[in-house]
C-alpha cells in the first residue's frame, strides 16, 4: 500500500501504526499539567461494544500493530480495561496501558491487579511517577506499582512530569523551558505565569505531531478521533475509522493544513484572530488559536471539555 502510495506521488496518506483508547476522560487525579482537563467530574467512558468497534476497524485498516488504554485513568474501569486488551490480543495487536496506579497501596496488592494483565504478555506499562501525582514523597504509589511489575517481569516505562523551568538557553538567548509538561489545556490555566514568552509570529511550525503523515489516534467514547488531544480528524460513530484513514487528506482539514503550512503562526493569519503577542512556545499558542475558532469548527475541535468548556 505505502509502495503504490509513493508510486502516486501522494503525501496526504495515513500510515496508522497505533490507536490509543481514552477510555475514560474520569480521573481521581486532577493534575495541573493534565491537557485533557481530567477529574474525577469528567464524562466519557467506552462501553465493551464501542471497544469491540474499534479493534474491528483497526482490524480493516491492516496497518495498525498497537493498541494503548490511557486515560484518564483506564484502572478506573478495571474489568471493561481488562476485556478491552484480551480483544486486542486475541487480534493480534501488541498492547499497552497508561496508570497513575492510584490502585498500589502495596507491592502485594498490587501483583494482584497486574497479574491478569501479566498474563495477556502485554508490551508495555507506563506508569506516571512525579510531582503532580505524588508531590516530593518518596514512597509513593508508583513505586508498589513499579516494584510489582518488576516481580511480574511486565514492560515498564516511568512517566514524569517535572514543574515547568527554565532548562537552559539557546545561542540565540531564547529560554528552554523544562519539565516535560505540554502547554494545552489544564496546562495553560496552571502552568504558564512567570514563564519567558516568544513573539507568535516566529512560531512557524508544530514540533510535537505529524499531522502529515499520522502514525497513531487517539480515540474517546464520544468518537473523537484526536490527530493532537482536542484537534480530530473526525468521529467515527458517523463515518467508520477506516473511512476516515482512508480518506484522509491534510489539504482539506482547516486546521492541519496551515498548522503544517506555517505552524500555529499560520493559525493566527489564517483566520485573523486578535491574540496576545507573546506565548510560551507553539503548543501554547496553536491550543488558544484552537480554543478561539471551537464554536466555528466544531466537527475539529472536539470534545469541548477537552478545552475546559462543560
Amino acid at each position: 500500500m505505502l509502495k503504490l502510495i509513493r508510486t502516486l506521488g501522494l503525501d496526504f496518506y495515513i500510515m496508522l501504526k497505533g490507536i490509543h483508547f481514552l477510555l475514560t476522560y474520569l480521573c481521581n487525579y486532577e493534575c495541573d499539567h493534565c491537557f485533557l482537563y481530567c477529574s474525577p467530574n469528567s464524562a466519557g467512558t467506552f462501553t465493551l461494544k464501542q471497544i469491540t468497534t474499534v479493534l474491528n476497524e483497526a482490524e480493516k485498516i491492516n496497518t495498525v500493530e498497537s493498541i494503548y488504554f490511557e486515560g484518564g485513568e483506564p484502572f478506573l474501569f478495571y474489568p471493561l480495561m481488562l476485556e478491552g486488551l484480551k480483544i486486542a490480543a486475541e487480534k493480534g495487536f501488541k498492547t499497552g496501558i497508561v496508570t497513575n496506579s492510584y490502585w498500589a497501596t502495596n507491592v502485594e496488592d498490587a501483583e494482584l491487579w497486574l497479574k491478569p494483565i501479566a498474563d495477556l504478555d502485554i508490551s508495555d506499562l507506563s506508569i506516571s511517577d512525579d510531582f503532580y501525582h505524588f508531590g516530593d514523597e518518596v514512597d509513593n504509589l508508583a513505586k508498589n506499582a513499579k516494584i510489582a511489575a518488576t516481580n511480574l517481569n511486565m514492560p515498564l516505562k516511568s512517566i514524569k512530569i517535572e514543574e515547568p523551568h527554565i532548562k537552559q538557553q539557546k545561542d540565540k538567548g531564547a529560554a528552554v523551558i523544562g519539565g516535560g509538561a505540554m502547554f494545552r489545556g489544564r496546562a495553560v490555566e496552571k502552568l504558564i505565569e512567570g514563564l519567558p514568552c516568544r513573539t507568535w509570529e516566529n512560531m512557524k511550525e508544530c514540533p510535537y505531531e505529524e499531522l502529515k503523515h499520522p502514525h497513531r489516534v487517539h480515540i474517546d467514547s464520544f468518537g473523537n478521533v484526536h490527530l493532537c488531544q482536542g484537534l480530530t480528524l473526525g468521529n467515527m460513530w458517523k463515518t467508520p475509522l477506516s473511512e476516515l484513514i482512508e480518506n484522509y487528506d491534510y489539504k482539506l482539514h482547516p486546521i492541519c493544513q496551515p498548522l503544517i503550512k506555517g505552524g500555529p503562526a499560520e493559525l493566527v493569519r489564517n483566520y485573523d484572530l486578535a491574540l496576545k503577542a507573546e506565548y510560551v512556545d507553539e503548543c501554547h499558542l496553536c491550543y488558544l488559536c484552537r480554543l478561539a475558532l471551537i464554536e466555528r469548527l466544531p466537527q475539529f475541535l472536539a470534545p469541548k471539555q477537552v478545552y475546559g468548556l462543560l
